[in-house]
């Protein structure tokens, strides 16, 4: 019993014990995460002005910020090419692939369901006026 009790409280004070998918939406699901992931699986391998192109209002700094911490997160894989002027690309990883199934799933949510949440914010804002 006590250490039932101990879990209850720990889960109570602990994010991570409470919903162990908090870490993995803090990691995977952050403002521009997702836009380089997806562009990155959906385009294959890309030079940084490539993803700047295709990632609307995203600052240089923010995207160089954002593929540092992907790559030490090990979705993303950057290749530097010594070459005159040097070049480099990134790619998602083969971890970084891994979540395209839950991509894939998120994408098909938001196809069934997000006029759903238009019409219930609608709804929602209308009645509160």
């Amino acid at each position: 019993m006590a250490g039932k009790g101990m879990r209850a409280a720990t889960a109570g004070t602990d994010p991570e014990v409470a919903c162990p998918i908090g870490p993995v939406v803090d990691i995977v699901f952050s403002r521009w995460t997702t836009p380089i992931l997806w562009s990155l699986h959906t385009h294959g391998r890309q030079r940084f002005v490539e993803l700047e192109r295709r990632i609307a209002r995203i600052t240089p700094k923010v995207l160089t910020q954002r593929l540092r911490q992907l790559e030490r997160d090990g979705l993303v894989v950057r290749t530097y090419h010594p070459e005159v002027p040097p070049r480099v690309e990134y790619e998602i990883s083969e971890l970084g692939r891994s979540l395209a199934p839950l991509f894939a799933h998120l994408s098909e949510w938001a196809a069934d369901n997000l006029d759903k949440v238009e019409r219930s914010r609608h709804d929602y804002d209308t009645d509160s006026a």
